[in-house]
């Protein structure tokens, strides 16, 4: 019998390593990313008093078209820097969810950048 390998036990193993490292502030919000097949979502956490700051996703009205793509994933990051800015943030550190930084977490991080948000 072949047994094979879980992936989404082996990322949620990943981020409880990343987790133990990273925690958000509210000086220094986590900027949280999860990925699923058709969309991915982004909060900006205060891991201190447990609340979210600011949250974006590829659900949401100014976003239209498909949400499992990088074009998608980048207009996320945009987003989620602009709310990010009217709550008065500027700084955060990014939490990748566990993630490979590599195609949809790529893109949203450098949309992120691009929107103002430093990490």
């Amino acid at each position: 019998m072949v047994i094979k390998a879980d992936k989404n036990k082996a990322r949620v193993k990943r981020h409880f390593r990343v987790r133990n490292k990273i925690c958000g502030t509210s000086e220094c919000p986590r900027l949280d990313v999860f990925r699923s097949n058709k969309n991915i979502y982004a909060q900006v956490i205060d891991d201190v008093k447990g609340v979210t700051l600011a949250a974006a996703s590829t659900l949401d009205k100014e976003i239209a078209g498909n949400g499992g793509n990088k074009e998608a994933a980048y207009k996320v990051g945009e987003l989620i820097a602009q709310r990010a800015a009217k709550a008065g943030i500027a700084e955060v550190v990014f939490d990748r969810g566990g993630y490979i930084f590599h195609g949809r977490v790529k893109e949203l991080a450098e949309g992120a950048r691009k929107g103002g948000l430093k990490f």
